[in-house]
């Protein structure tokens, strides 16, 4: 399978370099690594163990790697507006189109740009870092839930997920993406949100009660407005406790919110906080914890 990597940060690194290894041709969109990469390879530090990739097919331009069998975007969603440039040179009749961004929406906006067949989405339960140029860190976790954004093609979603299964990446599909959708909107509010605005890792959050507390009553926010969206089935507020011990494991782990504010980067507040608001408005769901995290990420984002 030809992939190319749109967005080759933590994420695009790690699970590109992945299929690499598995024998997949691997094409990276780079832009602060190019050098480094080019130079030196790609080393991935993992906790499933290292390894280096001496030789990375990595460009600066999509245009010199052509039609691909699958689009894989990382990009940071305030970047969405670059995707038509992006993605349209990769483009051949059966080209699809895996979008692994954070938030709602993106599915969408690229269904809007490339028609909505080519369109799917998943969610990664990763957590890695980059390092210096060249290197990617992999602390923990790396399961991806992939699902079609129109249910047209699910041999394609199956072929897919099996391609990354070989690779060494644990990729299961799921018929409602829009659930899986929510269900990582438990996760990414309260820790994204609070690391950020707190510049505190996760571990520090959760060993202050209060602010256990804090993230727990977020979570069953997001839960509240998600089973409001007409899910294939409703996310069980006991989904919020699960999601609390799957952090305590983390042990120390700085989101990506975090890491974006420490280097004094864009944070995704629109695709993360303030469209999930506008579509529990639009079903009554009252979201006061979240809409008050939000304004405060904001206010800190202008500066």
């Amino acid at each position: 399978m030809k992939v190319a990597m749109v967005g080759s940060g933590a994420l695009g690194l790690y699970y590109g370099a992945l299929l690499q290894k598995g024998g997949h041709e691997v094409h990276f969109l780079l832009r602060s690594d190019y050098e480094a990469i080019m130079n030196n390879g790609l080393t991935v530090h993992s906790v499933n163990g290292d390894f280096h990739l001496p030789a990375v097919s990595g460009h600066t331009s999509p245009e010199t790697i052509g039609g691909v069998d699958l689009v894989v975007v990382g990009l940071k969603t305030f970047a969405n507006d670059s995707l038509h440039t992006l993605i349209k040179p990769l483009l051949a009749e059966h080209t699809g189109i895996l979008t692994l961004q954070n938030g709602l929406g993106n599915e969408e906006y690229l269904a809007d740009l490339f028609g909505s067949e080519r369109i799917m989405g998943g969610v990664a339960f990763l957590c890695s870092n980059r390092g210096e140029p060249g290197h990617v860190h992999h602390l923990a976790a790396g399961r991806i839930i992939i699902g079609e954004y129109l249910k047209c093609n699910e041999q394609r979603l199956e072929d897919i997920a099996a391609a990354f299964t070989s690779a060494g990446i644990d990729c299961k599909t799921a018929g409602d993406l829009k659930k899986v959708r929510w269900e990582k909107l438990v996760w990414n509010i309260p820790f994204n949100g609070l690391s950020a605005l707190l510049f505190q890792s996760v571990d520090r959050l959760l060993q202050v009660p209060e602010c256990r507390k804090l993230v727990r009553e977020l979570m069953v926010e997001v839960i509240m407005a998600a089973n409001s969206q007409e899910l294939s089935h409703a996310i069980p507020e006991k989904y919020a406790d699960s999601m609390l011990e799957f952090t305590d494991g983390m042990g120390v782990y700085k989101p990506s919110m975090l890491i974006d504010r420490e280097e004094g980067r864009e944070l995704e507040i629109q695709a993360i906080f303030r469209a999930p608001l506008e579509y529990g408005r639009q079903h009554a769901v009252s979201m006061p914890r979240i809409e008050m995290l939000t304004a405060l990420l904001e206010q800190v984002a202008t500066r």
